[in-house]
């Protein structure tokens, strides 16, 4: 069962906030941090620097998914506002996977090398408590 869901999610696309499509398959290898911010999110703009941080190392990509549902050129402004490095997706991949929308926030989805979701924390993370997660 674990075989066809991942082989399903192989196939996805992602949308970037610039409105270019990336293949889920592109992050195969790499931890993926899928996190969900807001701008009205206090404790989303604590975490930013830190997810920056992480974004930077080679075996490390994190996703943004705007809560609000802002997308395109706004977003990239918001994100620009908001001191976002990492790549911003123009639509939440979490219908996709058939991960829920997160009730809280912020909320980072932890998704290993080999493309399985390995646990969703909530609350600002630091970049010492994620490479401790993922052994990094």
């Amino acid at each position: 069962m674990l075989a066809l869901i991942l082989s399903g999610c192989e196939n996805t696309e992602l949308e970037r906030s610039d409105g270019i499509r990336v293949s889920w398959n592109d992050y195969r290898g790499q931890w993926v941090l899928v996190n969900y911010w807001a701008e009205w999110c206090a404790p989303c703009l604590e975490e930013i620097p830190e997810l920056n941080h992480l974004d930077k190392a080679p075996n490390i990509a994190v996703l943004g998914v705007n809560f609000d549902g802002i997308k395109g050129p706004a977003l990239q402004e918001l994100g620009q506002r908001m001191g976002i490095e990492f790549t911003m997706l123009g639509q939440d991949p979490g219908p996709e996977f058939g991960w829920k929308m997160p009730v809280a926030l912020p909320a980072t989805f932890v998704i290993d090398p080999a493309g399985k979701l390995i646990e969703t924390r909530f609350g600002p993370q630091t970049e010492e408590d994620l490479r401790t997660l993922i052994g990094s």
